[in-house]
């Protein structure tokens, strides 16, 4: 049986929102998942759980996507930062020194995100000197802002720290790419406002900034990093980006309802499969207890007679139970052990670095199968 539930709230009257970064009132919710515990709460088994809605809001003023309903639980991160996320910071940080960027003896500050990737200690390699206090040339924010209950205090926050004539650079997962790829499950407690590149253009001329460059990285189905700067001045690939993230509908609360129906359907899709699995006598057993995995198999109601355990390297995890299930999650080697005949990848960015580390899965037999395939996505 899945851990116990409780709700914080038992109304099923749900507060009005005001949104996170212009306070207006005007809006929608345009995506529901139900009551769902914290996706960073891996409780030991048998615990009791709260769970709290969990809605994504759309603001018509700003167009900004935000967590709806905020619990108020803290982000405890157990993870092991992945391979990829450390891969792409140094790719940033090495086009930021090639785009003359990292000048030696400026100064920098970061605001970082509770999942790691920091780029500061990269960053400083150049010559650059950390400011931990006053303002800074460079202004680094790696997921950071989505962090944040307050998004128009945190963005005023960042620009506070801009030197003048300085650069802030923000890492971040577009709106437009869970638009694209229907990634639904990027909605979980902790994370408060989804951007996409017009509306971060449009909330930064508040503070006398602009998107001056907006590259896109293929992390997790697409990364942007936007550079913004006073008197800002876009290249033709920079305006191509921002016109495309538009066209996708990151504007438009009714594109982002659509992700209902997505939500839906693959909850519906994984269950089916998994219990097709387990009437062939296959066995499946999944890997990466990441955040994103939790809203996936909470929405889905998947038990452990579907899916007997997730693998996952980071130690504080193991042992415990995936939030909202009675899925425990176990080691690697206790994986390896269990001799699957799949292994359901839940981050498929993980896939080259998880084969190398464990041979042993396809010398047996077994085989990688990550969640966007079972779905029928592309990332």
């Amino acid at each position: 049986m899945a851990n116990p539930v409780v709700a914080l709230d038992p109304s099923d009257v749900l507060p009005e929102v005001s949104c996170r970064h212009c306070g207006g009132g005007a809006g929608e919710s345009v995506l529901d998942l139900g009551r769902q515990p914290g996706c960073e709460q891996f409780p030991e088994p048998g615990a009791t759980e709260p769970v709290h809605p969990l809605r994504m809001w759309f603001c018509v003023g700003c167009g900004l996507a935000q967590l709806a309903d905020d619990p108020g639980w803290p982000e405890n991160v157990l993870s092991v930062e992945p391979r990829a996320m450390r891969d792409q910071a140094g790719r940033v940080v090495e086009r930021l020194a090639v785009e003359g960027r990292l000048r030696r003896g400026a100064s920098v500050t970061e605001f970082g995100s509770p999942h790691g990737g920091d780029w500061l200690p990269l960053v400083v390699r150049h010559g650059l000197v950390e400011a931990p206090t006053g303002r800074a040339d460079l202004v680094l924010d790696t997921y950071g802002l989505l962090h944040e209950p307050d998004q128009a205090r945190a963005l005023a926050a960042r620009a506070a720290r801009l030197a003048p004539g300085g650069v802030m650079v923000f890492q971040f997962h577009s709106l437009a790419t869970v638009l694209l790829h229907r990634q639904w499950s990027e909605l979980r407690h902790g994370h408060f406002g989804y951007w996409s590149v017009p509306a971060l253009d449009t909330a930064l001329r508040a503070h006398g900034l602009g998107v001056h460059r907006a590259w896109r990285y293929p992390m997790a189905g697409g990364t942007i990093v936007v550079l913004a700067q006073a008197n800002a001045d876009p290249d033709v690939d920079t305006r191509k980006l921002i016109s495309s993230e538009v066209s996708a509908g990151v504007l438009n609360p009714s594109s982002l309802r659509a992700l209902q129906a997505d939500a839906d359907r693959d909850a519906r899709v994984l269950r089916t499969w998994l219990g097709e699995q387990r009437q062939a006598g296959r066995r499946v057993v999944g890997y990466g207890a990441a955040s994103r995995a939790v809203p996936v198999l909470c929405h889905a109601r998947i038990t452990r007679d579907l899916l007997p355990a997730v693998g996952d390297a980071s130690p504080g995890k193991q042992g415990r139970m995936m939030p909202g299930t009675d899925v425990p999650v176990i080691s690697p080697a206790e994986l390896v052990g269990s001799k699957p005949d799949t292994v359901l990848l839940m981050l498929p960015d993980l896939l080259d670095e998880v084969r190398r580390a464990l041979p042993e899965i396809e010398a047996a037999g077994g085989t990688w199968l990550t969640l966007p395939k079972i779905l029928g996505k592309s990332a």
